[in-house]
């Protein structure tokens, strides 16, 4: 029997919607205290549709762990593009203003939690996800490189490596920025951090 395209479309946003609940509730909690009762009612969806979807709670979290890093990865592909094939100082603001939405979006400090929890399937898909995040943060490099006319004195991959380590320390620096004061805080040390940052990199040019 072939499935109405409709309700593949239902079933992919019901998907999401409970996904982006498990989010919330991980990145106000922690993966731990996690309640599939609490998700249901963030989502609006039935306990028992959870199940349907994601059999139980490990499953959730791995199938969590999958989408947050396929929307990283997507976006950070998308930060350089409009620099290909030029030379372009602005690009290194591309890139910062990139990590500062990352930065108050939450997903990496998420993934971050989710790499700490103790299931099989989901310690399966944080170390596939680590592996997705150094590759894209590479490639990043690689390109920021070129278009700044520069060439690395250090293997790429090496690079990337520490570029990803650097973004989860600002991730945590953010998450307990957010949780000591209000939102109108001063957000200027994280942009003098990722200046510095880059500023160390790019010296490892020639």
């Amino acid at each position: 029997m072939v499935t109405p395209r409709g309700a593949k479309t239902d079933a992919s946003t019901t998907t999401r919607r409970i996904l982006e609940a498990a989010k919330r509730s991980i990145a106000a909690s922690g993966a731990a205290t996690l309640s599939m009762q609490d998700v249901a009612v963030d989502a609006g969806v039935s306990k028992a549709l959870i199940h349907y979807h994601f059999h139980d709670k490990d499953t959730l979290l791995a199938k969590l762990v999958e989408h947050l890093v396929n929307g990283l990865v997507a976006r950070e592909r998308e930060v350089l593009a409009a620099y290909a094939n030029q030379h372009n100082p602005l690009a290194v603001d591309a890139l910062w203003q990139w990590v500062d939405e990352e930065l108050h979006r939450g997903d990496i400090r998420v993934l971050l939690e989710l790499d700490a929890y103790r299931g099989k399937a989901v310690q399966a898909a944080a170390r596939q996800a680590a592996t997705r995040r150094r590759e894209i943060a590479a490639e990043t490099v690689a390109r920021l490189f070129e278009i700044l006319d520069l060439r690395p004195r250090v293997a790429a991959s090496l690079l990337g490596n520490v570029v990803v380590a650097f973004l989860d320390g600002l991730a945590i620096d953010t998450a307990l920025a957010d949780a000591e004061s209000d939102a109108s805080a001063d957000r200027g040390p994280p942009r003098v951090a990722f200046d510095v940052f880059w500023l160390a990199m790019l010296s490892l040019a020639e």
